[in-house]
């Protein structure tokens, strides 16, 4: 008799050790769906935050751009040929060195920013020894990034230097 029991129990744990049911496997696919929903939408917003970094360091390069072109052109620069209002298409391209670099420049910022994008370069005289002829120069790029987390749809970047 002890032999039969003891079988008949090991036959019944053996019953119910056997498999998953349909309803446990249901549940572990919603588990893994939502996690894999939560991974997508997290790689979405790296993303955008993603451009959105690279369209600041995109515009804190063609605020230097600029100033490149304004220091090795020096002595236009001093005479505030390089002002600019703010402007959102690309100046005509005329007769002096500044003129081309400053269409250059509009360019190359809607280019990288898009072309919603604007710049502004103001050179104010600066009476300093010892020469009073130095201007400080504050170039700003503004573009919209309202696709990025946090962002607004006016981004600016201000650049300022003495020339």
């Amino acid at each position: 008799m002890k032999r039969r029991i003891k079988s008949y129990s090991s036959v019944a744990s053996r019953q119910r050790s056997r498999g998953t049911s349909l309803i446990e496997v249901l549940i572990a696919v919603l588990i893994l769906g939502i996690g894999l929903l939560g991974i997508a939408s997290m790689q979405a917003i790296t993303l955008r935050n993603g451009q959105s970094s690279m369209e600041r360091s995109q515009a804190v390069m063609q605020t230097y751009s600029v100033l490149d072109a304004m220091r090795s052109n020096a002595v236009l620069a001093r005479t505030g040929s390089y002002t600019m209002a703010r402007s959102c298409t690309p100046p005509t391209a005329n007769a002096t060195l500044a003129q081309r670099d400053l269409a250059n420049w509009m360019a190359s910022v809607q280019a990288n920013l898009g072309p919603t994008s604007c710049g502004t370069i103001v050179c104010q005289a600066i009476a300093a020894p010892p020469v009073t002829t130095n201007r400080l120069c504050t170039i700003t790029v503004d573009w919209n990034d309202s696709r990025g987390t946090g962002g607004s749809s006016l981004q600016e970047t201000v650049t300022r230097s003495r020339i």
